[in-house]
């Protein structure tokens, strides 16, 4: 596979490491002439950071990861663990692998745990949770809805919410940036 061609998420493999790719960025260096792809990754083995960067034309060895749907039963301080839904295997993945992800697992929330060599190395996060507002200042009805103001969420995560949510409401979030994305109307609602 071609450089270019990388995309966050796929696993591949470097100077003998199984890793997977976090970012890629492709950047024009002042005074080169050719492009640089810039890949962040994550050494599926010791759980290292690092970076890559190569030619865009540069061929890479890319690796199939298995996925399977797991449920997330608990975590501790430093991991969190899995339970295969057909053969109730528990598995732990450490929090640091999971990443900012892990504050928005639920309790009996099913996700892809991606595995390697038959080791659980990822998971798969959604791309937003609904959670309910434990709290937050009393709701200002106004014509801004751009001002924002802090809501404390039931995982204990704070985030930025408009004037007019009020506490005991859900709101949407997205997971890989905290950020507010919508409240959720009671008939709206949809399964996590």
């Amino acid at each position: 596979m071609l450089a270019i061609e990388l995309k966050a998420g796929m696993a591949i493999r470097t100077e003998g490491h199984a890793c997977k790719v976090l970012e890629v960025e492709i950047k024009t260096r002042a005074g080169q002439i050719h492009n640089v792809v810039e890949i962040k990754l994550r050494d599926l083995d010791a759980g290292r950071l690092s970076e890559l960067h190569v030619r865009p034309e540069e061929r890479l060895e890319d690796m199939e990861l298995d996925r399977q749907t797991m449920e997330f039963l608990y975590g501790d301080a430093e991991s969190c663990t899995f339970m295969h839904p057909e053969t109730f295997e528990q598995i732990a993945i450490p929090r640091s692998t999971i990443g900012p992800a892990e504050r928005f697992l639920q309790e009996g929330m099913k996700l892809p745990v991606e595995l390697f060599e038959g080791r659980a190395v990822s998971i798969v996060p959604p791309q937003t949770v609904d959670l309910l507002v434990t709290e937050t200042s009393p709701a200002v009805h106004s014509q801004q809805d751009s001002t924002l103001k802090e809501a404390t969420l039931e995982n204990g995560v704070v985030v930025k919410v408009p004037l007019f949510v009020e506490t005991g409401e859900t709101v949407r979030v997205e997971v890989e940036t905290g950020r507010y994305i919508e409240r959720v109307r009671a008939d709206r609602k949809r399964g996590a």
